[in-house]
């Protein structure tokens, strides 16, 4: 019989975040392996499968992050080779800064196992709730910290921007609890190019526990390099300038001007 790999999603916040789907695919699965943060997703999942194993096993000090990532992959893919039905819980959404979950679906499915991915509540849900941010409103453009720095990215500052892993910026091993401040300076002056550095930035993280508040840090750009970050961390930066509505695009589509302050039409 052919296996089958489904990938699921516990949320952010404990207990709460965790869907039924997920809930569900955990009590029936063959084979059940998990990555999460906190003792009380853990016991949850042992609850619904108490044979689940942790990935945390893979992980070691200063081993790069794709020999771990490799490891995981290949626990995943072991089972559903087998025939089996495997159930891989990742913290968050899955299918949002989760490598593994997105090689071993790939493989599984170029091997023509079937693989499938439920989806599940993610930091960026969480920060559009805390914040306050629509991003239909100025628009938002997102990057993980070291990627917007080796590739250059160049931000719109009318539209918000969010950075993802700036407690990690430059550090390609898995190294908990240690922040490069040097990196992050890197980060701060890459920015300040479009926003200066007295633009004011948030710190943020969500709340994992039921009964926590999120961390919020309002702060200078140009003092970033001195908060409290930790790999949860992410930089949310609000737009600098008003956006500036283009008024032969306007007539192209047949809208009305007023509607983007144009003032009226001919």
């Amino acid at each position: 019989m052919s296996g089958l790999l489904v990938v699921v999603g516990t949320g952010i916040k404990a207990l709460g975040h965790m869907t039924l789907d997920a809930r569900a695919w955990l009590a029936s699965a063959d084979e059940v392996h998990y990555l999460t943060t906190d003792p009380i997703t853990e016991s949850a999942i042992r609850e619904l499968q108490p044979a689940a194993t942790s990935l945390t096993r893979f992980y070691e000090v200063g081993r790069a992050r794709h020999d771990t990532y490799e490891a995981m992959t290949q626990t995943l893919l072991a089972g559903t080779r087998a025939g089996r039905t495997v159930c891989a819980a990742f913290y968050g959404h899955p299918g949002v800064f989760v490598y593994p979950s997105h090689d071993a679906i790939r493989r599984a499915r170029a091997e023509g196992l079937r693989a499938i991915m439920e989806p599940g509540v993610s930091a960026e849900d969480c920060l559009f709730a805390d914040l306050g941010l629509d991003p239909a409103v100025v628009g938002c453009a997102q990057y993980e910290a070291t990627d917007f720095l080796v590739y250059g990215r160049r931000p719109d500052p009318s539209a918000a921007l969010i950075v993802w892993q700036i407690g990690a910026v430059g550090d390609l091993a898995w190294n908990p609890g240690r922040t490069n401040a040097d990196n992050v300076r890197v980060l701060v002056d890459a920015l300040a190019v479009t926003y200066g550095h007295d633009h004011v930035v948030v710190v943020y993280e969500a709340a994992t526990l039921p009964t926590c508040l999120p961390m919020i840090l309002h702060l200078r750009l140009a003092d970033l390099a001195l908060a409290p970050l930790s790999t949860a961390s992410t930089l949310f930066v609000p737009p600098r300038e008003r956006r500036t509505p283009d008024a032969q695009m306007i007539a192209r589509l047949g809208l009305d001007g007023r509607r983007f302050g144009l003032g009226s039409p001919p």
